[in-house]
This record gives structure tokens, sequence and C-alpha cells, in this order.
């Protein structure tokens, strides 16, 4: 599962493809993907934002951007986690994601938590 951390925030990622929702013959594939972050470091941090890259197998890059994720904006002190399940739909049966999350942490710092880059493929496409 990949995983990074920046600054005490561990960002890992598990992706798995949706038979039931996808369209091949439509160039419809639909992946969920569950993220975990947890606070290894020493002070509160709020999620405020989060910046997608997606990258499909044809190199169409798509960005994301927004507040928070799935509508929370996450505070987690050290030593917590929090974990969500989100998804995204491509037009190949192949691609990537990545990206960073804008946490605020102690006394107003702002920094970005790397997400690391992580497969969404269907089964048996790639050996």
């Amino acid at each position: 599962m990949p995983s990074t951390v920046t600054e005490g925030i561990r960002v890992s990622v598990q992706s798995t493809f949706l038979e039931d929702r996808s369209a091949p013959e439509e160039g419809s594939f639909a992946f969920a993907y569950q993220v975990t972050i947890a606070n290894e470091g020493q002070g509160r941090v709020k999620l405020m934002r989060r910046h997608w890259i997606i990258t499909d197998g044809n190199g169409e890059v798509r960005e994301v951007e927004g507040p928070g994720v799935v509508g929370e904006q996450p505070v987690l002190d050290p030593g917590q986690e929090h974990q969500y399940t989100s998804g995204a739909v491509l037009t190949t049966p192949v691609g990537t994601m990545e990206g960073t999350y804008e946490m605020h942490g102690p006394e107003g710092r702002i920094f970005k938590a790397e997400i690391p880059r992580f497969a969404l493929q269907k089964p048996g496409v790639l050996h």
C-alpha cells in the first residue's frame, strides 16, 4: 500500500476496481480508493483542502481541488487517524492518482502533506 510521511502526517492509500460500476464498452472504468491520514507528529492538525492529480492511461491529466475530503475537514490530534473512501472514473482501464492535502498546524502553520502516487488498475490489464 503506497504511503508517504510529510511533517509527521502519514498518508496511505489502497485502490480497488469497481466492476459493477464500470462500463468498459463505453470507456468508463470506476475505482474506489481508501485513504488513511495518520497524525504521527506532535501537534494538532486540520485538513483544509485537497488537490488531486488524476492521470489516465492515455496520459490525460485532470486536476481536482476543493475544501476538505468527502465534505469533511477532519481535525487530528497526535496519534489519531482519519479514514475515508472516495472514487474516480477513468476513460481507460489504468491510471494513477496523487496529490496533496493542505494542512493547518499549530501556531497557524500551513503545509502540504503529500498523497503518494497510487495505481488505478483493472485486474488483468497489466502483468
